[in-house]
């Protein structure tokens, strides 16, 4: 059986998004089809639109959903129909080196639904980060299903499907934010602010917000943040080694992913601190270090992937925290959309007036 539903597609290189009747398939081996509920506008959808992740076009855009499975192909025992999940883009393997060394969050085999969703006429969609969750249904590897609490509000935790997670785990996976750290980060859009809430969480006593936006300043210290640093009028590597004794932070994250940041970020550690890069850069990009800097200041360089997270450990850990009243996910949810608003999400993304601004179907 085909389900004739609606779903936003960009169909060329920075065009206006369309409000277009997708063709989902029924799931097969090892897939699962996923009623969506909600999905939030973030900025990797963006990226898609305007061609910065790959020419694939066109793109049914949505990642960072929630949703209730109706239907599972054959062999699937993990989901089943009625669930309520957390989509996620990196469904784990079970094999690869990665899994197999007891490393799962590291999972180099990755994959999504064999199967492909499509327009009218025939024509393959390539579905944002495998998911693609503008649309009423979507079809998805069953891997990329985690299941959830029913009683969470679905536009808040359906943001730890992308942006939100990735700040956290930065913060508290790869950034490894212990007890009495002292914590900087640079750029606090959604993953930056999110990054402050976690490293908050994880008992950092000294959490420094960097942007060139008071608004986001504003907001990092809501979810966080004990200082700020407007970086348009100062430099930050002082400001930070200054509310840092003079040192340098244990953990800087560089949550905006430009050669110009990550060498603040470089900067602005303490010896032996470590850096984090969360921030996405573009293939253009180039970084130039001295190498004795590097030798010299010790400490280790890491990037995050997706937070380095393990879906089916972290999203429920962090709901129950959620629902507990330690994680305020509700402060990154800004607005409330219909699936023909997201062009103007869109817009107010590039204004910064929103952190995430969430479809609900």
């Amino acid at each position: 059986m085909v389900h004739k539903v609606k779903g936003v597609v960009a169909r060329s290189k920075g065009a206006p998004v369309t409000l277009e009747t997708i063709l989902v398939p029924d799931p097969g081996p090892g897939e699962a089809l996923v009623d969506i509920l909600t999905s939030g506008v973030c900025h990797t959808d963006l990226h898609y639109k305007l061609g910065g992740i790959s020419d694939d076009f066109p793109f049914l855009l949505g990642h960072e959903a929630t949703g209730v499975v109706s239907a599972v192909g054959p062999d699937v025992t993990d989901v089943a129909p009625g669930d309520r999940v957390v989509l996620n883009w990196r469904a784990v393997c079970g094999n690869c080196r990665a899994c197999n060394r007891g490393q799962a969050q590291y999972c180099f085999n990755t994959h999504n639904a064999t199967q492909k969703m499509t327009l009218e006429d025939g024509t393959e969609l390539s579905a944002a980060l495998g998911i693609g969750a503008f649309v009423e249904k979507t079809l998805v590897a069953a891997g990329q299903c985690t299941k959830v609490d029913p009683d969470a509000d679905a536009a808040a935790i359906g943001l730890l499907g992308c942006g939100v997670m990735a700040g956290l785990g930065a913060a508290i996976n790869t950034g490894g934010v212990k007890r009495g750290d002292t914590v900087a980060v640079i750029g606090c859009g959604g993953v930056g602010v999110a990054a402050i809430a976690g490293a908050a969480l994880a008992g950092a006593t000294t959490i420094i917000a960097v942007d060139i936006d008071a608004k986001k300043l504003d907001r990092a210290k809501e979810l966080g943040a004990t200082h700020t640093v407007d970086s348009s009028d100062s430099d930050p590597v002082e400001k930070i080694r200054e509310l840092t004794g003079g040192f340098g932070a244990d953990v800087v994250i560089d949550a905006v992913g430009r050669p110009e940041t990550y060498k603040q970020a470089f900067y602005a550690r303490d010896l032996a601190g470590t850096v984090v890069l969360v921030g996405v850069p573009t293939p253009e990009m180039t970084l130039e270090l001295p190498l004795l800097d590097i030798f010299g200041r010790g400490g280790s360089l890491k990037s995050s992937w997706y937070g380095d997270c393990l879906p089916s450990r972290d999203f429920p850990m962090l709901i129950s925290l959620y629902k507990q009243g330690k994680l305020d996910l509700d402060a990154f949810v800004t607005e409330r959309i219909t699936i023909d608003q997201v062009e103007e999400a869109f817009e107010k993304m590039h204004s910064g007036s929103v952190l995430r601004s969430v479809v609900e179907l």
